[in-house]
């Protein structure tokens, strides 16, 4: 299957694709041939983290693959607990020796943990890894506009992607604005809610049911017209394709804004509220 996902273009004009595969909880074996069957199913956007444990599985995946190293872009991101310049640069360092890869395509920030308040010493490791080559492209996870404004205040620059929950009980009107503004990529993390209610909801599958989709196909491509990067996660291959087959059809402004009316204030699925919320 050639890779048919249309791309969007980073401020810093890297070009990544606009639904990628999640891999938290992927490990060892079954998650090495999960991923692979991800990329020959038309995947090239990879998700991972530090705290997934699972880098060597994702680089194992990318040594089995035919496909090129150069057409794969490849994320991982740093741990709260490693927030530290000197500690940043060193993990940086460990997540490409697990991975046994040469640089990350996106390297990200997990939560800002402004508790601790060293986020903007960890953004500073990232500027200086981007000019050390080890990562073509820099974001966050999890930032409030209030601390993507202070990474800007004080160093001058803003990440190209912030990966944030949001899903259609949580969909971040207000952030979603301000990234708009900013020319920062919006990345949607449990862009499914968790595989929550959701998929059962009566609502949804009515749209799904005049469409002859899925639920989930139908919330997917609500990420797409909404302008976010969905990065799903399936081991099961025809999960993998179904979750990228929605360019070939489109939801009206009807069918959006009532999708939209299932937000609510704070949907969050675990009350991880960036402001507060601590990951380490």
């Amino acid at each position: 299957m050639t890779n048919q996902i249309p791309e969007i273009t980073l401020h810093d004009g890297l070009q990544i694709p606009s639904v990628g595969f999640g891999t938290y909880k992927l490990k060892g074996e079954s998650g090495a041939q999960a991923i692979n069957h991800a990329i020959t199913n038309g995947y090239r956007l990879l998700d991972s983290a530090y705290n997934y444990e699972n880098e060597a599985t994702v680089g194992e995946a990318i040594r089995r693959s035919s496909v090129p190293r150069e057409e794969l872009l490849v994320t991982s991101k740093l741990p709260g607990r490693y927030h530290h310049y000197d500690d940043a640069i060193v993990t940086i360092q460990e997540s490409l020796l697990r991975a046994n890869l040469d640089y990350y395509d996106l390297y990200l920030i997990h939560w800002p943990n402004p508790i601790q308040d060293n986020y903007v010493e960890a953004w500073q490791a990232l500027i200086d890894a981007k000019k050390f080559g080890y990562i073509r492209s820099i974001g966050v996870c999890n930032f409030l506009p209030e601390h993507l404004e202070r990474l800007q205040k004080e160093t001058g620059i803003l990440p190209t992607v912030n990966q944030i929950e949001l899903h259609p009980l949580f969909n971040q009107e207000e952030q979603l604005k301000f990234h708009e503004e900013h020319h920062i990529a919006t990345e949607s993390w449990s862009p499914l809610s968790r595989a929550s209610d959701l998929l059962q909801d009566e609502t949804l599958q009515k749209i799904a049911d005049q469409h002859n989709r899925t639920i989930s196909q139908i919330i997917l491509r609500w990420h797409y017209q909404l302008g976010t990067i969905a990065i799903p996660k399936s081991a099961t291959p025809s999960r993998q394709k179904e979750n990228i087959s929605i360019f070939d059809f489109e939801l009206s402004k009807e069918e959006m804004t009532i999708i939209n009316s299932l937000s609510k204030q704070d949907g969050r699925l675990k009350d991880q509220d960036p402001a507060v919320y601590e990951e380490f």
